[in-house]
């Protein structure tokens, strides 16, 4: 038998042993998964995904909403609702809502955010202040907001005083304007939330930054330029995908203020969805409308998400250990 030697001083590696797998670890793992998401997937399938299946489905009909499905129309609701000047003016609305919004309000709260930063005294006062409005209901504002736009209301008051002689504007009887004092007053109730968004970012954001920047010779609006804001980049374009998906299919204020006149001035999508859906009995051409209107805001939620916030959602993704 051959011996073999060893040099002296050296020593074998250890043999570790092979870890022990668990098989079952991932099936268990997936049950619980399921267990937990099932009864959310089960909800959100009874109240989401399935009335936009029944709509689709409604909309291929002739259908007043009373009586069984006798009449098959096809495509004919939808092309109707395209051919329409007044869908095609009720979009319209929509859109100058929504730039008005990425323009006006979000840029507004930002700068009040900004304003407001970590160390203004009483700032906790001021945010709840703004933000007090988004807590009331569509329908308690609509009525707030009325008042204060009558003719001899609150509005018109302080017009005649800052222009003595001259006479107020019909706030909501002139079409020319009344979209855009509804706007007014939803900026008034929405501003609050966009601004503790913001406020919140902010708060995020690591003193130890603006620190170096301001010793390098940085000036405040640098800081806000260069840190600030690249910084808050994630909350600035969620809140644009919140405004601009609201924008696309508000309703309760509209209705409530106006009912989308005068002569259809503010009428939107929803309420021409609501006024021959509901009001004049066509189910089935309302269900064509609400299924373009659920289109244009599911295409634009998928490429904001896509071509916008992908590198936000890809953050957000952890893997699970198992």
């Amino acid at each position: 038998m051959q011996l073999t030697t060893r040099p002296r001083g050296t020593m074998e590696a250890p043999v570790l042993p092979e870890p022990a797998k668990f098989p079952g670890k991932r099936s268990r793992y997936i049950r619980t998964l399921v267990l937990f998401l099932l009864p959310c997937a089960v909800l959100y399938g009874a109240i989401v995904l399935f009335p936009v299946v029944q709509a689709l489905y409604y909309s291929l009909w002739n259908w007043s909403g009373l009586g069984p499905l006798t009449s098959f129309v096809g495509l004919k609701n939808f092309v109707t609702a395209i051919s329409s000047s007044t869908f095609r003016t009720a979009l319209g609305h929509n859109l100058i809502i929504l730039v008005l919004s990425l323009c006006v309000q979000l840029p507004l709260a930002l700068v009040l955010a900004l304003v407001i930063g970590k160390s203004l005294p009483g700032r906790s006062i001021f945010r709840m202040i703004f933000f007090m409005p988004y807590i009331l209901s569509d329908v308690v504002v609509g009525v707030i907001w009325l008042f204060i736009f009558e003719p001899n209301g609150l509005l018109s008051s302080v017009w005649q005083h800052v222009f003595p002689g001259s006479q107020s504007p019909l706030w909501m009887g002139d079409p020319n304007i009344v979209l855009y004092a509804i706007f007014m007053t939803m900026t008034w109730k929405y501003l609050g939330l966009s601004l503790v968004l913001y406020a919140a970012a902010i708060q995020n954001i690591p003193d130890e930054l603006v620190e170096a920047a301001r010793i390098d010779g940085a000036s405040m609006f640098q800081v806000v330029r260069s840190i600030t804001i690249p910084l808050m980049g994630s909350t600035i374009r969620l809140t644009i995908l919140l405004s601009a998906l609201g924008s696309l299919q508000y309703f309760d204020l509209i209705w409530i203020m106006t009912n989308g006149g005068p002569v259809h001035a503010s009428e939107t999508m929803a309420t021409y969805l609501y006024k021959n859906g509901f009001v004049s009995f066509e189910l089935g051409y309302g269900s064509a409308v609400g299924v373009i209107m659920f289109l244009i805001c599911f295409v634009f939620a998928i490429l904001y998400q896509r071509f916008v916030m992908s590198r936000d959602l890809a953050g957000s993704v952890t893997e699970a250990v198992v």
